[in-house]
């Protein structure tokens, strides 16, 4: 645990800003980064290896009801994924972001009012979730290629999810609160209990359990919500609690323009790269959707390993947000920048590690969710072909989620937007050349590629600090 794990930030009077022990931040600002960060991360890749074995569990829950369920989940899975990415790695690293750039200027007292902004933000952008896929959902799943036989599944299990998306909301924000205060274990240990709830639901509701009935698809959805919210009411109580670094308090607190501004300059434009991320999977969906249910079941199966690293990165780059931000409250810049790069060259390191693995050892996982082989086929395909990209999508997204820790994330965005015209503009001139399913293997490969360079030079460019 590092020092001050357990510690109140003590304050000093109502109109100053609080000072913080050094025992509380000092391991932020002055520890040697690699085993800071590691220390940080561990929690952290604990906790979201476990959300891994929930995607595995429910896969194979849905790969038991059948090929059609599986292809529905292809369609779904992404705004899944997107409500996670933006509400915890996107808008939670611009929660984080904040708080602990204030804690840095040792200035508890805005931290503990950017919590309640960042509160109402999560209440907002839940419900806003809720009323767009509750109302759309048909349109945006058929637009995506969901035919007579998967559109109706797919609406079963976005509606039974996204009717409870401000729980999930609401979860992220929380953990995003104890994050920048730079504590990774309470927020890691309720995501474990929160993974291990889902998986047991899951099966219970999806398959069936004695009295219970089998709900299909849309019991993995009502699962996963049950879950966030015994998981949202645990960090709840612990953020009221005497032991969490900065108590939530609203007492004195207004609302403030330049306090949302200060969540949203991070958070709001954070929000780009994970829409950028999930149109990237969305139009890749829409090509292989040509190639058959087949096609899509196994490129389903292949995408979610993909944005099953997204986890990974995020559990290295959130770490590193709170060292990069107060190192920026601190004004001590260079420190920021080495931290960014260290949680970066990790990233790759792992992520990189797993996809030369997937690559040639596909059967390893795609054999986890159906027997079908042509199902195989096209899962083996896509993954010993784009494995080999994962290393450089694992530096460029880590990247993405330090420099929120800065207060600068255009460029990573920018880096996210060159991978999304690599697809588009080479998935147009495939469709016309006839390309087949191997060929839009490599060209995610190449994107990934064009998305961690750009990035790496984006974040080099950008200068950060006052």
């Amino acid at each position: 645990m590092l020092a001050g794990e357990g510690e109140r930030l003590s304050e000093r009077t109502p109109s100053r800003p609080r000072e913080l022990p050094t025992a509380a931040y000092g391991p932020l600002l002055t520890a040697p980064i690699l085993p800071t960060l590691a220390a940080l991360s561990l929690p952290n890749l604990i906790a979201l290896g476990t959300q891994s074995l929930v995607a595995i569990a429910e896969t194979s829950y849905i790969g038991i009801l059948g090929t059609e369920p599986l292809a529905a989940m292809a369609l779904v899975f992404p705004m899944i994924m997107l409500t996670q990415m933006m509400s915890s790695g996107a808008m939670g690293g611009g929660v984080s972001s904040a708080i602990s750039r204030a804690l840095g200027a040792r200035d508890v007292r805005r931290a503990r009012a950017l919590a309640l902004h960042a509160m109402i933000v999560g209440a907002l952008a839940g419900m806003l979730f809720t009323a767009v896929f509750l109302l759309w959902g048909r349109s945006i799943y058929t637009m995506l290629g969901g035919d007579a036989a998967v559109l109706p599944l797919a609406l079963e299990y976005s509606g039974a999810f996204f009717a409870g998306a401000t729980i999930v909301w609401f979860f992220n924000i929380f953990a995003s609160i104890a994050r920048g205060t730079g504590n990774m274990r309470v927020p890691s240990s309720t995501i474990i209990g929160v993974a291990m709830l889902q998986i047991v639901l899951g099966g219970v509701l999806a398959l069936g359990f004695g009295p219970i009935p089998r709900f299909g698809l849309a019991g993995v959805a009502i699962g996963q919500i049950l879950a966030f919210l015994a998981g949202t009411i645990a960090l709840l109580v612990y953020l009221r609690s005497r032991y969490s670094r900065l108590r939530l308090n609203f007492s004195g607190v207004s609302l403030s323009r330049e306090l949302f501004w200060d969540i949203l300059r991070v958070g709001a434009v954070s929000c780009l790269s994970p829409l950028q991320s999930i149109l990237t999977v969305i139009i890749l969906a829409k090509f292989v959707a040509g190639f058959g249910t087949a096609g899509l079941a196994g490129y389903g199966i292949g995408v979610r390993l993909e944005l099953l690293l997204v986890p990974i990165a995020f559990s290295i780059g959130s770490a590193s947000v709170p060292m990069v931000g107060m190192a920026i409250g601190a004004r001590d810049v260079a420190r920021a920048r080495r931290v960014a790069w260290t949680a970066a060259t990790a990233s790759a390191i792992i992520i990189g590690t797993i996809g030369c693995l997937a690559a040639n050892f596909p059967h390893v996982w795609a054999n986890l969710f159906t027997s079908d082989p042509n199902v195989e086929q096209a899962a083996h395909q896509y993954l010993g072909i784009a494995g080999y990209g994962f290393a450089a999508y694992g530096f460029g997204l880590c990247l993405y989620f330090s420099s929120q820790g800065s207060g600068r994330i255009f460029g990573p965005v920018l880096g996210g937007t060159v991978r999304l015209l690599v697809v588009l503009i080479g998935g147009i001139l495939l469709l016309r050349q006839g390309g087949d399913f191997g060929a839009f293997a490599l060209l995610v490969t190449v994107a990934m590629v064009a998305y961690g360079i750009s990035t790496g030079l984006f974040v080099w460019k950008t200068r950060w600090g006052h």
